[in-house]
């Protein structure tokens, strides 16, 4: 048993010690407020008070912890054996910085509820973000300080005991529109196909009407395809499918239709399924949308879909987790920037959501991606070769750690057409690299 003395034991406190010490080193743990209970206790142990007392293993908190509000920080950088950290501690503290601090600082996303400034699509800039700014982005710091932590704690009390790093892999797909020309309905089928005339593009005209003949290949019917990727690795790869109403920035296939009802279901009889909020859910008078699309989902498939990722990747805390969580989603996937790659909230572990404004730790289950497909070209103009290389580094970094590395992509950007030549092939490599790794 891991013992932990504190006095008072918050429940910011409790949130991260549990993170840091039960979920990622995955220690039995014990809190007091006694400190003579503490110090009668003979296993290892943690002194996080203001005061130390003796040998024990011990970090000077910083107050973040102890807070009941919103208040903007002062935390100051510091450097430790050539990297930088910041909520520096004390010069009798194990480490100079304050772990469990910048953690739950990371992962309750405190610096999204302050910035007012808001990018495209009302999303919370990767620029403004403390990890930006520290040049950290692209280190899971939060598992990082937990294996520092584990080191530590080991070298005071050897017969404590830590697994080894252990590599997940997922691999998601979003679905915003299932086919780029079919099952699109006459009127908007009609539109498209005068627009291309309009523009006089003959090559699209006639490409359209051998896709709607059925003589030709809908460039978005990658799901074969996909399916031979993905074989033997079904588990490891979930599906979220957008069935918003048709809007400006939701223009999926209508759900009602046959061909898209059938192959959510084929689908689903494969993999993990979900729902992709539309845009148009999260604004707001978005509420009774998105309880429909929910049940349009859960209608599909037969059963109650728990797993979510917003559309845009639209995520305003807490918000929008509270609106999952009142409709009965427990995992969501959106935790990562559409702007940049990397760790958002500075972990690759799944971990619960807590609520600043209630100071709760809730029953949301939120899984970080790390790098999209739209990211590496659209956001960053990579080529395949420099998208491959950013993924392979990110994905060295959370194999170190043991956490999960998971991929966004979508059904038409592996289509290996257009200006996303190539990144089939950047897709092939991730997942074979992945399930490889997974499967170790």
């Amino acid at each position: 048993m891991f013992v932990i003395y504190s006095e008072e034991i918050t429940p910011r406190l409790a949130y991260t010690a549990h993170l840091i010490f039960a979920q990622i080193l995955q220690q039995d743990l014990e809190f007091t407020t006694s400190l003579a209970d503490f110090k009668k206790a003979k296993g290892p142990k943690l002194n996080y008070s203001f005061t130390r007392y003796g040998d024990e293993f011990y970090i000077k908190p910083h107050r973040i912890l102890f807070c009941r509000s919103l208040i903007h920080l002062n935390y100051q950088s510091v450097w430790y054996e050539g990297e930088k950290y910041f909520f520096e501690s004390s010069a009798d503290s194990a480490l100079p910085f304050d772990p469990l601090a910048a953690a739950f600082y990371l992962v309750s996303r405190y610096e999204e509820y302050l910035e007012e400034e808001r990018g495209r699509h009302n999303r919370y800039p990767a620029k403004n973000s403390i990890l930006a700014k520290y040049d950290l982005l692209k280190k899971p710091v939060v598992n990082i300080w937990a294996r520092l932590l584990a080191s530590k704690l080991k070298d005071k009390y050897p017969e404590m005991t830590f697994p080894e790093p252990k590599f997940s892999f997922l691999s998601t797909i979003d679905v915003d529109n299932a086919w780029a020309i079919k099952n699109k309905g006459f009127l908007r089928s009609s539109a498209a196909f005068a627009k291309t005339l309009l523009k006089r593009d003959w090559q699209d005209a006639k490409m359209r009407c051998n896709v709607l003949l059925s003589n030709g290949t809908d460039s978005f019917d990658t799901y074969d395809y996909l399916d031979s990727i993905f074989q033997g690795n079904e588990d490891k790869v979930y599906y979220f499918f957008l069935l918003g109403d048709y809007a400006r920035y939701d223009k999926s296939i209508p759900h009602r239709n046959k061909n898209f009802t059938k192959l959510i279901k084929q689908t689903a009889e494969k993999y993990t399924v979900g729902m992709h909020p539309s845009f148009a859910s999260s604004m707001k008078k978005g509420k009774k949308k998105l309880y429909k699309e929910k049940k349009r989902m859960e209608e599909i498939v037969g059963a109650t879909i728990e797993k979510s990722r917003q559309h845009f990747l639209r995520l305003q805390l807490p918000k929008t987790y509270r609106r999952l969580q009142k409709i009965g989603v427990t995992e969501d996937f959106t935790m990562g920037y559409a702007s940049s790659t990397g760790f958002r909230a500075g972990i690759c572990t799944p971990y619960y959501f807590y609520d600043l404004k209630k100071e709760q730790t809730t029953n949301l289950r939120i899984t970080p991606f790390q790098v999209m497909d739209v990211t590496l070209r659209d956001y960053l103009g990579l080529t395949p070769e420099e998208a491959w290389k950013e993924i392979e580094q990110l994905m060295q970094e959370v194999r170190k750690v043991g956490g999960t590395f998971v991929g966004v992509w979508h059904n038409e950007t592996v289509n290996d057409l257009g200006h996303w030549k190539g990144y089939r092939q950047v897709f092939e490599k991730m997942n074979k690299t992945g399930f490889e790794w997974a499967n170790e």
